[in-house]
């Protein structure tokens, strides 16, 4: 069987993201080192991780382990809000390529917006220096309203690239979606597949399942596909690894896609950026 690869997404700035990746939190570094290369196997070439994962040794490690050229590779790291200045985002970058073991970044983003801080304009702003001088290809921003981002358009002049949000059938997060549709934003989908077991165990998603002949996983990532989002799901288990990356041989209708999404439950579970961050 061939390894599945998934197509790749424009950024607005030239770089390209794959459609596809692997999600790396909780992984310790001993687990991220021994699961890293076996995605690779399995035809993942975009890896997420982030400063408050405590991994990011771990992931370097496993990409070194994969044995793929650097340049067929895109790794995504986030920093926390203490490093919310424009130094401070160098100086967060510096630390990440170190422990990742890295000349650059294909991504790095603000992780949260932090807003009682109110810092994170100048965090984005730092951003922008890193990408200027190559220290990584593309920026963006993590768990970001529509507020947050207008704010960092309007006082930056740059749009982010990439904006990380929760989003799966039961937070479908409309607005976020729309507002980085409108200004060419490509969203990624962190617990795609929701947590715990319920979302996979829906009804309608079962129904799915047995209707295409996929795992109830492969149609929940189908579905973020199908609307153009980045999915990072996380797996240690290689059988699931490779199930999961294989949606991109089928697709889902359009009246599937509105069932699935009816699922939505509002706001009922969302981490709220406005209040939590780190």
């Amino acid at each position: 069987m061939s390894t599945p690869t998934a197509p790749t997404l424009a950024l607005v700035n030239g770089a390209r993201i794959p459609q596809f990746g692997l999600g790396t939190w909780p992984m310790d570094d001993a687990t991220a080192e021994r699961v890293v290369p076996i995605a690779v196997e399995a035809g993942y070439r975009l890896v997420d991780t982030a400063e408050n994962y405590e991994n990011e040794r771990g992931v370097g490690r496993g990409l070194r382990a994969a044995g793929v050229p650097r340049e067929d590779l895109f790794v995504t790291t986030k920093f926390n809000k203490q490093w919310h200045s424009v130094d401070g985002a160098r100086r967060a970058c510096e630390a990440s390529l170190e422990r990742l073991g890295l000349d650059y970044l294909d991504l790095f983003l603000v992780h949260w917006p932090n807003p009682d801080q109110d810092r994170y304009v100048d965090a984005f702003k730092g951003l922008v220096e890193l990408r200027r001088d190559d220290l990584v290809r593309a920026i963006g921003t993590s768990n970001f309203t529509p507020v947050h981002l207008q704010r960092v358009i309007d006082e930056t002049g740059t749009t982010p690239e990439v904006n990380q949000l929760q989003i799966n059938p039961y937070v479908v997060q409309e607005s976020g979606r729309t507002f980085a549709a409108q200004h060419g934003i490509v969203v990624q989908s962190w617990s795609p597949l929701g947590r715990g077991p319920e979302l996979r165990s829906e009804p309608v998603v079962t129904e799915l399942a047995q209707q295409y002949g996929r795992t109830p996983a492969q149609i929940l990532l189908r579905w973020h596909i199908e609307l153009g989002l980045v999915p990072v799901p996380k797996s240690e288990d290689p059988q699931r690894l490779r199930e999961n990356i294989a949606v991109f041989d089928f697709t889902l209708t359009p009246e599937d896609v509105v069932r699935l999404s009816a699922l939505d439950r509002g706001d009922e579970l969302v981490l709220d950026p406005e209040t939590f961050g780190h």
